[in-house]
């Protein structure tokens, strides 16, 4: 499972059990009084057996805000699911993500939320990747 953590919105992914296919799932909002309840639920219902969070450095490989904001929110997620979670670079994903759904007919500014999921997908596939070469 994948999350695209932001300010606003959450994208979030799964793939198959064979790690062949990673899709979105939901987009979460931040603010959202039961964002925890609701990520319980995903996490109850798929079982992931990792977790990876996008992490937003700068082009440059540089750490901001962002940054310390995701992998606040990944040590949330390890202690409070008790799973493995990894941050993942996600440098360019919302952007291929935008570009893609963009090429597909999607007006990015009406698609925020199928955005952040696809940024998602783009994260959990980078990572099944990473995970296919050990």
């Amino acid at each position: 499972m994948a999350f695209d953590y932001g300010d606003v919105r959450i994208g979030v992914a799964v793939c198959d059990p064979d790690a062949i296919l990673a899709t979105p799932l939901i987009t979460l909002k931040n603010n959202d009084e039961h964002l925890w309840q609701q990520i319980e639920e995903l996490i109850q219902e798929y079982e992931p057996i990792h977790i990876y969070v996008g992490a937003p450095k700068h082009l440059s490989g540089a750490a901001g805000a962002a940054m310390q904001k995701a992998e606040e929110f990944k040590e949330l997620l390890s202690e409070r699911t008790g799973i493995t979670c990894s941050m993942i670079d996600e440098r360019l994903s919302s952007v291929g993500a935008a570009r893609q759904l963009k090429e597909s007919g999607m007006n990015s500014r009406n698609s925020k939320a199928a955005i952040d999921q696809a940024s998602a997908v783009a994260i959990l596939e980078h990572a099944i990747a990473i995970e296919k070469r050990k």
